[in-house]
């Protein structure tokens, strides 16, 4: 069934709104859109200019999705795009941009669950804003395992006089994000990240793996660096996981953190997203600063000795 909605002057086509996406929760497109535009307000400015994949899930979370990198073609004309050069087809890509309420929802219509988006804007695609540092606990490890590799993070990255931000992924990690806004490239980033890694998992050897190999991840907690590169993409801030749940990736606080740790509770660190969105109206955007903070890397040997 199709409706209309007009969302901030603009008339958008919707369909099967009653459509549960994720079973277990009895949440439907409906609920999703609603999300979405409640929580607009602390999520655009982080998908602002940023080149968006999107992860669609046409029958829901139980069934089968893809990524879409190309904008789609039946996109409304006021749907802005940015072409960033793709270097494994030769040739640009039309991403989306997601700069505004309507596109947002439009997105939403599309049972696009996930927003997967660019380290760095549409504008300057080869120079990231922010190191990120995604945290990944290979079983039985889980999120309570990635709060002490988090803190560590966390004191080195103090040490260094950087400020860091901890966010969750909505799945099962937790991700730290360092701020940088200050020119930089991928590969010093990426380099950096990959030192900050191997420099963990020798002081950790017990809880910290560098590698991607699955088969080592067992009971450790894998310091994902190499997401910091112009062709891969981060869930983004407030954005919704496709889980039997409707959990958010929300960005939390260092006490929560420790807290959790504490606890060893995983469940702390786990967020409905109208959890996410209740703490955000009360909180504020707890991320804001990544967005503007100015910090500037240090020199890699710095680190590691």
């Amino acid at each position: 069934m199709r409706s209309e909605l007009e969302v901030e002057g603009k008339k958008l086509a919707v369909s099967n709104l009653d459509k549960v996406l994720y079973p277990k929760a009895g949440f439907t497109k409906h609920n999703v859109i609603e999300y979405f535009i409640h929580i607009a307000p602390f999520l655009l400015p982080h998908l602002k200019n940023r080149a968006l994949t999107l992860k669609r899930y046409p029958n829901g979370v139980a069934g089968d999705f893809f990524y879409e990198k190309k904008c789609p073609s039946h996109r409304p004309t006021w749907v802005k795009t940015a072409p960033i050069w793709s270097e494994h087809n030769k040739s640009d890509i039309s991403f989306c941009l997601a700069n505004d309420l309507p596109t947002l929802v439009w997105a939403a219509n599309l049972a696009n669950l996930e927003l997967h988006t660019s380290l760095s804007k549409s504008k300057t695609p080869l120079k990231p804003d922010f190191l990120v540092f995604d945290l990944d606990p290979g079983p039985p490890a889980d999120i309570v395992k990635c709060c002490e590799v988090g803190l560590e993070l966390k004191k080195l990255f103090d040490g260094l006089g950087l400020k860091s931000f901890p966010k969750t992924s909505g799945s099962k990690g937790l991700q730290v994000y360092i701020p940088l806004n200050t020119p930089t490239t991928y590969e010093l980033t990426k380099f950096f990240a990959n030192e900050v890694a191997i420099f963990l998992e020798k002081k950790m050897p017990e809880k910290v793996v560098s590698k991607m190999k699955k088969s080592l991840r067992t009971g450790k907690v894998f310091v994902d660096w190499s997401q910091n590169d112009n062709h891969k993409t981060t869930v983004c801030v407030y954005s919704l996981r496709a889980k039997d749940q409707p959990t958010a990736s929300t960005p939390v606080t260092w006490e929560e953190v420790r807290k959790a740790l504490k606890s060893l509770d995983p469940h702390m660190l786990v967020f409905h997203c109208h959890d996410t969105l209740a703490r955000a109206q009360k909180m504020g955007d707890l991320f804001a600063p990544v967005l503007t903070l100015k910090q500037k890397l240090p020199p890699k040997l710095y680190i590691v000795e």
